[in-house]
């Protein structure tokens, strides 16, 4: 109580300070969340990548939906090293929706159920109905991700059209924090005449969906180097493109790692500017209470106790900046996040980590900021200090 009532004395230069700490915590939570969520992305991504290799047409860049013969499938499991390869299709749900800003566009994806052969590590678990089955080969069955299922309010039972067709809601993937979300898998015979409705009229001419995939999923036999298996796949398939999951991480890893020092050190340099605001107001509270700070000295107080109650009243304001900032960033994240909610526009991932840490770095930043104020009053010498006006 002590603390606050020192601190009340010039509320105005305070209250100034506090807001200087709250904006600088406010943007490291709401920048600091968004660097949670693409990490996320991130990471799923990396799992998603690990232990296996991705086949691309190489005009794709690796990530683009292009289209590829499947008779390369044979090819490709031909190749030594190669335990199992399974073919898939991915498309947007919404051709027109080409470009998603920082969140992942919504996607149709095709497979064959099992085609794996239990090789798959990147788990999946459903939150309602079930997966696809080898028996929905020929069906019109849909499994839907989380955000999709939500945007759309559908739930197994219910219908969702895609290109005029007609699909039945089987099941609802739980939260996976990353590309399923927003994902519809079909089985791959109607993802591939999905697809086929999305190319050019030339290339439709030329191609039956039949024959049509986007990519290969290759799984190692045990004890294979994959990024060998990647080059001899790149040198042996012609116009083939291989990911790993060590280039996955290369190229996308090293990109968001830079993004998300870039978002940080936007609210670092906010945060320093409060760190001078707290070492200014502490220095004029100590010009202030010069003779109040000789009168302790003089009566016995140690310097210790005059450096620990002014550290303490520097750390006291960056902690109640802390916690102001804090609730005003999540706020923000939560608004945000409901506003975007209906769109699958998740944004923003506040973690425990993250509030904890903003709100340690806020106090953490006010005691160092009071170190130098607090030690130049102890050193005061009492008589000098009784005299000041």
């Amino acid at each position: 109580m002590r603390l606050l009532r020192n601190l009340a004395r010039r509320r105005l230069r305070t209250a100034l300070t506090v807001t200087g700490i709250t904006i600088g915590i406010w943007a490291l939570v709401v920048f600091g969340s968004m660097a949670n969520k693409i990490s996320a992305l991130v990471d799923g991504g990396s799992a998603y990548y690990a232990d296996k290799i991705v086949v691309t047409d190489k005009s794709g860049g690796g990530f683009a939906a292009v289209p590829m013969e499947i008779a390369l499938l044979d090819d490709i499991r031909a190749l030594d090293g190669v335990a199992v390869a399974a073919p898939q299709v991915m498309t947007l749900l919404d051709p027109e929706t080409m470009n998603a800003g920082m969140s992942l566009p919504d996607m149709v994806t095709g497979e064959v159920p099992g085609a794996d052969e239990g090789r798959e590590r990147f788990e999946l678990r459903y939150a309602q109905g079930r997966g696809l089955t080898p028996d929905d080969a020929a069906a019109d069955v849909a499994v839907l991700g989380s955000d999709i299922a939500r945007k759309l309010g559908l739930m197994p039972g219910d219908t969702i059209e895609i290109r005029d067709r007609t699909f039945e809601v089987v099941g609802v993937l739980e939260p996976t924090l990353t590309a399923p979300d927003t994902t519809v898998a079909l089985p791959l015979a109607a993802a591939q005449d999905v697809f086929a409705q999305d190319l050019p009229p030339i290339v439709r001419a030329n191609l039956a969906p039949e024959e049509i995939v986007t990519q290969v999923i290759v799984y190692p036999e045990a004890g294979t180097d994959v990024d060998i298996l990647a080059e001899r796949i790149e040198r042996d398939i012609p116009n083939a493109s291989a990911m790993t999951g060590a280039e996955f991480d290369e190229v996308v890893g090293s990109s968001v790692a830079i993004f998300n020092a870039i978002i940080i050190g936007v609210a670092l340099i906010s945060l320093i500017v409060g760190g001078l605001s707290v070492i200014n107001t502490m220095a004029m509270s100590v010009a202030e209470r010069t003779r109040e700070i000789g009168i302790k000295r003089a009566i016995g107080g140690s310097r210790a106790r005059v450096v620990r109650e002014l550290v303490g009243e520097a750390g006291l304001i960056g902690l109640i900046g802390g916690l102001l900032g804090l609730g005003l960033g999540a706020a923000v994240v939560l608004l945000a996040n409901d506003a975007g909610r209906s769109s699958g526009t998740i944004l923003f991932e506040l973690t425990p980590g993250t509030a904890i840490f903003a709100v340690a770095f806020s106090t953490i930043l006010g005691v160092v900021a009071g170190i130098i104020p607090a030690w130049n009053a102890a050193r005061l010498d009492p008589v000098a200090a009784l005299r000041y006006e």
